[in-house]
């Protein structure tokens, strides 16, 4: 009974096989919605593909995730490729995935956000970049469809807001494949300076995203960026938000706001007008009045009540100035005097052999002086000298042979005992005056013979 029973792991592993075997299972085409997603710390994808009557288990491994060209997250409506098996520890069929993209419109707002990115971190968004839109245009070009809303709109606000202004049309696509080329070329053609303009409006009206989509190719972008001109972005609607809007000097929320952003108004001209004038009689006269006061002081001014004095202050400075001048010569030549007198009146002009006797004489004091110091040197130096000969006669080894005694030795080693002699050495003997040679014939240890 029971060989007929097999393990769990054993069926999942059959159902497995089953499901790897199937050639119609080895390649699915999925459209599905995704939910539960988690991104685990390895790289792999697991989440659920559901539609509105059913689910699947998914599983996208790193090596296929690495490929995506956007990040998944729950809600995102995507296109998958891959196989469907069996896992067999939990007992679940899913799908494999090897490839997926987002389904849809889902792919032009990826397409959308890498780019918008991208130029994000090229700088084109930054506002260092961005041009001032003058105040006052005289000149405006607009590139545009020639026919439809926006361009109706655009005109019509500047002949009520600014009638005087000069406008120019740039015809160009707006919409298709080759609508972003054609923006290009239009945009290059107004900004070559043939048309001297002082600002120029890009846009067209709203619609659907890939309708828009021209002002979202990079070219366009690129192209506004580089222009000379200042540009305003007027695509779309207000809730509409394009690639142009970013790179743009300054962005419209619609093509009748880009028209109200480019022009004033002749009210706001009038304004305009009396503030300046306003400031300029303030100007004028502020400027009167403080050369009136100048001109009263310059009128009150003690100089021109009392010419006179000018020239009685300068004739008494001259007067110091002479006093002043006359003492410093006097000074110096009283100071040139007494030094001279110095000179003159020195024993050396005087009597010039007093100088050489005092040299003369201090020489010889010197020669004394010398003579003495060496004389003592010696005598100190003799002294000294028979200090340590009558030392060294002393302290002489061999003096104490003057006393009688006499130096042992034997092959130049001194004998200090008769123990280190034997009969038959043959010894030398040293005296006060002359040395023998000898033989020991007898040797007594403390003995005295």
């Amino acid at each position: 009974m029971e060989e007929k029973y097999i393990s769990i792991g054993e069926l999942n592993q059959y159902i497995k096989t089953m499901f790897d075997d199937n050639i119609y299972l080895r390649k699915v085409f999925l459209r599905g919605e995704i939910s539960n997603f988690k991104n685990h710390t390895r790289g792999h994808l697991y989440f659920t593909l559901k539609d509105d009557t059913s689910r699947i288990s998914a599983v996208m491994f790193y090596s296929s995730a690495v490929t995506l060209n956007f990040k998944p997250e729950d809600g995102m409506n995507v296109l998958v490729e891959g196989r469907i098996s069996c896992y067999p520890s939990a007992g679940t069929y899913q799908i494999y995935i090897d490839k997926m993209e987002v389904d849809g419109l889902g792919a032009l707002y990826v397409e959308y956000e890498k780019l918008k990115e991208r130029l994000s971190k090229e700088g084109l968004f930054n506002e260092a970049h961005k041009k001032p839109i003058p105040k006052i245009p005289k000149r405006i070009g607009i590139v545009t469809a020639p026919t439809g809303a926006a361009i109706k709109d655009i005109l019509s606000t500047i002949a009520r807001r600014f009638p005087i202004v000069e406008t120019i049309l740039f015809p160009a696509l707006v919409q298709g494949e080759y609508a972003a080329p054609d923006i290009v070329r239009q945009i290059k053609e107004a900004d070559s300076g043939k048309y001297d303009l002082d600002v120029l409006i890009v846009g067209r009206g709203g619609g659907s995203i890939e309708d828009l989509w021209a002002f979202n190719e990079e070219i366009v972008a690129r192209a506004i960026y580089e222009a000379r001109t200042p540009i305003i972005s007027a695509v779309g609607h207000e809730i509409d938000f394009t690639i142009a809007d970013f790179v743009a000097d300054l962005r419209a929320p619609t093509p009748t706001g880009a028209a109200e952003m480019a022009v004033p108004t002749i009210s706001e001209i009038n304004n305009m007008i009396h503030s300046f004038q306003i400031r300029l009689n303030e100007f004028i006269m502020n400027d009167l009045k403080r050369y009136q006061l100048r001109l009263d002081h310059i009128k009150n001014s003690y100089i021109l009540n009392n010419p006179l004095s000018l020239y009685e202050m300068k004739e008494q400075k001259l007067d110091n100035m002479i006093e002043n001048l006359n003492y410093i010569i006097t000074k110096r030549l009283d100071n040139y005097k007494l030094h001279m007198d110095h000179i003159k009146n020195s024993y050396i002009l005087k009597d010039p052999m007093r100088l050489f006797q005092n040299k003369q004489e201090l020489l010889l004091f010197q020669e004394k002086t010398l003579y003495h110091n060496i004389k003592n040197i010696i005598l100190k130096n003799d002294h000294s000298f028979k200090i340590l000969v009558n030392t060294l006669k002393l302290i002489n080894p061999l003096g104490i042979l003057e006393k009688g005694y006499s130096l042992v030795t034997r092959e130049g080693e001194v004998i200090k005992s008769s123990e280190l002699l034997k009969a038959g050495d043959h010894i030398h003997i040293r005296f006060s005056k002359g040395n023998i040679k000898a033989t020991v014939k007898e040797v007594n240890h403390g003995k005295i013979v």
